[in-house]
């Protein structure tokens, strides 16, 4: 079954190229030219990616990722952004974008990073090789299984987006060694530019919400101050 993808973009001419360049590749593409349209359609449609300008008339795009991820919508979101915006690509990392693209953009970019988000769904989602031996980290109540892609507390499945859940299995391969923001910047969202500490607080703050009995005494996802943060040992 093809791919459903979501274009939510103002300008008609940038999102019906982005949506015949998709068309190309036999996803099936849904188009929304202002943001409410947009927070509409992915609040109640199930997209496997959605793209997402920042600047859109009504609610912007950075309002919309905020709303979709307190929502529970955990479905990839790649932000289009203006080329010299780089405050609006931290902060939408910071609210839970899994990716940016800055205009202008060529059309090999805009497929290399659709293919590459859609594959991290598609593996997040398989089913374990049922010959396949056990691939589970637990800690305490805390289990991850890096094999499906779930993470349960208490025996309860805790639904994380791809980049949650990325970051916690970086977090947990190695628990008890302290990685730095800058570390954990480059490990888990390939990013070397100062500036974007900030997104790996968000997401440290989003996965404790998630993760912890009280998020302000955690267990499992450990700050060192001054240094960084470090996994249960």
């Amino acid at each position: 079954m093809a791919e459903n993808i979501l274009v939510i973009e103002d300008q008609e001419e940038i999102n019906e190229l982005i949506a015949l360049n998709l068309e190309t590749l036999n996803y099936t593409v849904t188009r929304a030219l202002d943001g409410d349209t947009g927070l509409t359609l992915s609040l109640n449609t199930r997209f496997d990616l959605i793209i997402l300008d920042v600047m859109l008339p009504g609610i912007d795009g950075l309002q919309i990722c905020q709303r979709l991820r307190s929502a529970g919508v955990l479905s990839p979101i790649l932000m289009l952004t203006a080329k010299k915006s780089e405050a609006d690509r931290v902060v939408g990392l910071e609210v839970g974008a899994d990716d940016y693209l800055t205009k202008p953009f060529s059309v090999r970019e805009l497929q290399a990073r659709v293919r590459a988000l859609l594959r991290r769904v598609a593996f997040n989602t398989q089913e374990t090789n049922p010959t396949a031996g056990p691939d589970q980290l637990v800690f305490g109540d805390l289990s991850i299984n890096k094999n499906k892609h779930v993470v349960s507390v208490a025996d309860e499945e805790i639904k994380l987006t791809a980049k949650e859940f990325d970051l916690l299995l970086y977090l947990a391969s190695s628990p008890g060694q302290v990685f730095s923001r800058d570390q954990l910047l480059s490990a888990v969202w390939g990013y070397h530019h100062s500036g974007y500490e900030h997104t790996v607080n968000s997401h440290i703050n989003r996965l404790r919400a998630k993760l912890e009995p009280n998020a302000s005494e955690p267990r499992y996802v450990l700050t060192v101050w001054g240094v960084g943060y470090k996994f249960y040992e």
